[in-house]
């Protein structure tokens, strides 16, 4: 059975650091733009960072400059590293994959979620 497992977060002060890693695995041909959502209380899950298959990038403008998301494609993983951690990036944080499964059916799939609390 397919799945997303995602660990890392936790409660960290402004200004420091976290990493977020996210693991696919079950009945995957292929995978292709994976991303990181997050989502916070009373608001509506924002993309915060995307990495194509073949390595493109792109970010939210709140987080450029201080996260970077990364994918190993060997190990089917994507890592969310975010620096200089603000209040305002609290959040749930979600990864996504978009993957071809051997049976050539597609799917979005989506990561447990892991919170990431920033103190001021």
């Amino acid at each position: 059975q397919m799945k997303l497992v995602q660990s890392g977060g936790g409660l960290v002060q402004s200004g420091g650091s976290l990493t977020l890693s996210c693991v696919a695995s079950g009945g995957i041909f292929s995978l292709h733009t994976m991303s990181w959502y997050r989502q916070s209380a009373g608001k509506a899950r924002e993309l915060v960072a995307t990495i194509s298959s073949g390595d493109y990038t792109n970010y939210e403008n709140s987080v450029k400059g201080r996260f970077l998301i990364a994918r190993d494609n060997a190990k089917q993983t994507t890592t969310l590293q975010m620096k200089n951690l603000r209040p305002e990036d609290t959040a749930v944080y979600y990864c996504s994959a978009d993957i071809t499964f051997s049976s050539n059916a597609q799917q979005r799939a989506w990561g447990q979620g892991t919170q990431v609390t920033v103190s001021s």
